[in-house]
């Protein structure tokens, strides 16, 4: 039973139809882009994000996090997809990515599958939004109707990527200028963010919060955590741990609970509930399922528009590793 029931669907549904007509590149996405071009598509997409769930619930928040780290990096155009060529590095091997963003192979065999079904035609950008949703509604999360038209990006930045997604230790400025920058505001952010209540994170990322912050962390929650990850920088580094310690592969508004109770994992998270201009925010995320699921619903189509290529901008890939 998922849960955010169904009582406040047409609640969601509205909210992302009147986002639709908010903002000048919203405008050139639609909901009904591929209607006549590849009706299945959204059967064919949700078929294989299922199954891959089903062998990994991880992978829901893998997937979910594909998309951010795309959208972040000069727009949702599934840049982050393509592999290093002679005349680019990509942003896999950035920082923020490195041994963390996974589930490349999972778009690939939904390419495939979309592919067969109406060739030459659906963007990778478009699956990578696509797969965020299913992945979300998977997990017992609320859907939404995706916005869809978005080309393909014929290069990739791995600079971009190096300076345009926010680390884990970033502070509560650094977070709100970031979000902004891409016409996101602070509501959007915190929203946004929820998107942690599911997934893992590397030992990596939370080092330096469990042997070095006391005033805004749980003293259980470090001593935890410490167990599976050593204080030597190298050691252990890629052990992982929940974000959310109760429900990891279900999405859900936990991770507003834990923050209040100073448990976030990240430093980055527990920033959003610190004694900010944040703080209020969260702590009606944590009260509230529905208007968490309504926020995280508007904040992930605003996301979504962030400079899409249309028109002849970019291409649609065959292969979502390589320009065709």
């Amino acid at each position: 039973m998922a849960l955010f029931s169904s009582s406040f669907k047409a609640i969601v549904m509205t909210l992302a139809f009147l986002i639709l007509f908010m903002g000048s590149t919203s405008a050139q996405l639609s909901t009904t882009f591929y209607s006549s071009s590849c009706p299945n598509l959204f059967t064919t997409v949700q078929s294989v994000v299922k199954s891959a769930i089903a062998k990994e619930a991880r992978m829901g928040a893998s997937l979910l996090r594909l998309f951010f780290h795309d959208c972040f990096v000069n727009g949702c155009d599934g840049s982050i997809l393509l592999d290093d060529t002679s005349t680019f590095t990509g942003e896999k091997g950035a920082a923020p990515n490195l041994n963390s963003v996974r589930g490349f192979d999972v778009i690939d065999n939904i390419k495939s599958a979309v592919e067969k079904a109406c060739p030459n035609v659906v963007s990778c950008a478009d699956i990578l939004a696509i797969t965020a949703r299913d992945s979300v509604v998977t997990l017992g999360g609320p859907s939404w109707s995706v916005t869809l038209g978005r080309r393909d990006a014929r290069t990739a930045s791995q600079a971009a990527a190096n300076t345009s997604i926010p680390p884990p230790t970033s502070n509560l400025s650094a977070l709100l200028s970031r979000f902004s920058a891409l016409g996101l505001s602070a509501k959007d952010m915190v929203a946004l963010s929820g998107s942690h209540t599911i997934g893992q994170a590397r030992c990596t990322s939370f080092r330096a919060r469990i042997y070095n912050e006391t005033n805004n962390l749980d003293s259980s929650l470090a001593q935890t955590r410490r167990s599976n990850c050593p204080s030597a920088v190298g050691s252990g580094d890629n052990n992982l741990a929940p974000l959310d310690l109760q429900t990891p592969t279900t999405f859900d508004n936990n991770y507003y609970k834990n923050l209040v109770n100073q448990r976030g994992l990240l430093h980055s998270d527990q920033q959003l509930f610190n004694g900010g201009s944040t703080d209020s925010l969260v702590r009606t995320l944590s009260g509230s399922p529905s208007t968490f699921a309504s926020d995280f619903v508007a904040g992930m189509i605003k996301m979504g528009n962030i400079s899409p290529l249309t028109g002849s901008n970019g291409e649609i890939r065959k292969n979502c590793r390589k320009r065709n």
